[in-house]
């Protein structure tokens, strides 16, 4: 290993002879140095457009891994198994495997530790590296046995010319088994999937701060917004490390040059998420199914309304920390676990748990964990509406390997969820807030429109007011859209929808009917007489004129995103027609 320099080399498909990839994804590899005795090897997959859960990336993902060189070798992470060859070809060329001493093992998620096999075969002398939960999760996972050492927060190991590793344990960032590394010789702290982002470039660091922060915020927001507050706890353990200089982290380019500002976004955006009056835990079985990937988007759903989550895995979950959990929560959602196997007793435990601590106020949502096996939803939903529990959402059934449809009916029933909690809220807030400041804010006008948007099987609509030209060339508009709208995930920069402008006179029947609350994965365009644009999105026939669009930028506010978008098409039905318009008596609600 050399001196610490920036230095690169590439690696291409193309330069493997037998590398068994998909052609039609641009997989790369870089390797640099970025500390003393330090390599990072990142796998750029430059055209994967969706990862993990129901989000659309922009700028496809990286997988980061790294080599320490001590007196001992740690390899930390391995990579996806879609780059296997390549990424075994770079190792070996970088180090002999037989000098790996240690793989240290972030979170067991299989896109950092899909070659974990891999290496074994070629290092069996290297010795497992990894919290409790992750070691068991990896003796399911490789079915080989292995040496290992199960490390907790405080603890660390010595490789040698300075390179002493401490262990922080951050367990639901965003899987229960997380550990970030410390090396205190370089000030470089490994974090995988904490402060990590789906951008890929050619850039090694967070150079241009302006080109990833968007990409930065939609990572936080789709995996640590549910987890805000496991997030501080971590931050806590991590403010006692010393001087930081690097994060190395698992997706996207490592954090230097704004690592403070980056690191303190985390800090701010969940101590917000955290001040929620009301949370709902979300309980699911991290390695059967899809459990965690649903989860998630049930979760992210109901954090878009403002209420606070906490993620427990019932499989690893302290039986006292689960109790106390339930007793705190406005609402439970439950992920069903497997009716038998190897750590049934605990999820069965933890279930018992979650009845026996459960009240009369809260609210229960139940969704199927598309194991194979799983535990049935009505008998034990039955005991929960026996205890008082509301219903908060209808139970969510999966028949099938998720589809996008899926993954947004559980966003959606997440919103829904969410919104029926901060009811009361919105009402209280509504008849309190009647000054002259409100009634003068409200005199602001604005159109009736409907934005529709179709993205894959996704599709969804929204009645708009706060809609304003804001450029000529190109021709663009804004729109405010609330954060907890479901049509939000669908307009993301390089979305596409439709702007739909209502007449005057003509609009009560869209109007009423776009207003309905509509339950999670119901069709919004039912009855409705639809065209279907260039981009892909519904046109009401009903409306005055139509606008086809394409989002260029967002700008985050309080409570809602602002969304400039340019127009690429457009016609009037009616050149006679007026828009139609929308007035308010108080500016504290539509």
């Amino acid at each position: 290993m050399s001196q610490y320099k920036q230095k690169w080399k590439y690696y291409t498909e193309r330069d493997m002879v037998a590398t068994p990839i998909k052609t039609e994804n641009r997989l790369t590899i870089q390797t640099a140095d970025i500390a003393e005795d330090t390599t990072t090897i990142r796998s750029l997959d430059w055209d994967r457009d969706r990862f993990d859960i129901e989000f659309g990336l922009q700028n496809g993902t990286t997988y980061n891994s790294y080599i320490i060189c001590g007196d001992k070798v740690a390899l930390i992470d391995t990579s996806h198994a879609k780059f296997r060859q390549l990424y075994l070809d770079t190792l070996t060329g970088l180090i002999d495997p037989k000098t790996i001493d240690y793989l240290v093992i972030s979170h067991t998620e299989p896109d950092h530790s899909g070659l974990v096999k891999d290496i074994l075969e070629l290092a069996p002398q290297a010795t497992v590296v990894g919290s409790k939960v992750a070691i068991n999760f990896l003796e399911d996972f490789i079915h080989q046995p292995f040496e290992r050492i199960l490390v907790k927060s405080g603890e660390s190991l010595d490789l040698g010319k300075g390179h002493i590793l401490e262990f922080v344990s951050a367990p639901n960032l965003h899987w229960p088994d997380t550990i970030l590394t410390y090396d205190k010789g370089t000030e470089t702290l490994f974090t995988c999937d904490v402060f990590g982002m789906h951008y890929c470039s050619d850039l090694l660091y967070d150079e241009h701060l302006d080109e990833i922060a968007p990409d930065y915020h939609f990572y936080y927001e789709c995996l640590m917004g549910p987890n805000a507050r496991s997030v501080l706890s971590a931050m806590k353990r991590m403010d006692k490390l010393g001087t930081i200089s690097t994060v190395a982290n698992g997706h996207g380019p490592l954090l230097r040059y704004n690592l403070h500002e980056l690191v303190e976004r985390y800090r701010t955006w969940s101590e917000e998420q955290s001040k929620a009056d009301k949370s709902v835990a979300v309980f699911y079985v991290s390695d059967y199914g899809y459990s965690d990937r649903l989860s998630q988007a049930i979760a992210k759903g109901i954090t878009k309304t403002g209420v606070a989550v906490e993620m427990v895995d019932l499989k690893s979950a302290d039986t006292q920390d689960v109790n106390e959990i339930v007793s705190r929560s406005a609402g439970l959602v439950i992920g069903m676990p497997p009716l038998e196997g190897h750590h049934n007793k605990e999820t069965t435990s933890n279930i018992g748990t979650i009845i026996a601590a459960a009240k009369n106020k809260q609210y229960i949502g139940m969704f199927e964990s598309y194991g194979g096996n799983d535990e049935p939803i009505d008998p034990l939903l039955t005991k929960f509406r026996e205890a008082g529990l509301s219903k908060g959402f209808n139970s969510i059934r999966v028949k099938d390997t998720p589809s996008e449809t899926i993954y947004q009916l559980c966003e959606e029933a997440g919103v829904d969820l969410g919104q029926t909690l901060t009811q009361d809220r919105k009402v209280k807030q509504r008849k309190s807030l009647d000054s002259d400041l409100d009634k003068a804010i409200g005199r602001i006008s604005g159109g009736l429109y409907i934005l529709t948007a179709n993205k894959g099987e996704l599709n969804g609509a929204m009645l708009a007011s706060w809609v304003t030209q804001a450029s000529f060339e190109p021709p663009g508009f804004t729109v405010a859209v609330a954060k907890d709208r479901a049509i939000e995930s669908l307009m993301q920069v390089g979305d596409s929808f439709v702007l739909n402008i209502l007449e005057e006179g003509k609009y009560q029947p869209l109007m009423k009917h776009f207003l309905k609350r509509f339950p999670p994965g119901a069709d919004r365009f039912e009855g409705i007489d639809v065209q279907t644009a260039n981009n892909g999105s519904p046109i009401l026939v009903d409306a005055l004129a139509y606008l086809e669009c394409e989002v260029i930028s967002r700008m985050e506010c309080s409570d809602h995103w602002i969304v400039y978008s340019k127009v690429t098409n457009g016609r009037v039905s009616n050149p006679d027609g007026l828009t139609a318009i929308h007035h308010r008596k108080v500016g504290n609600y539509y």
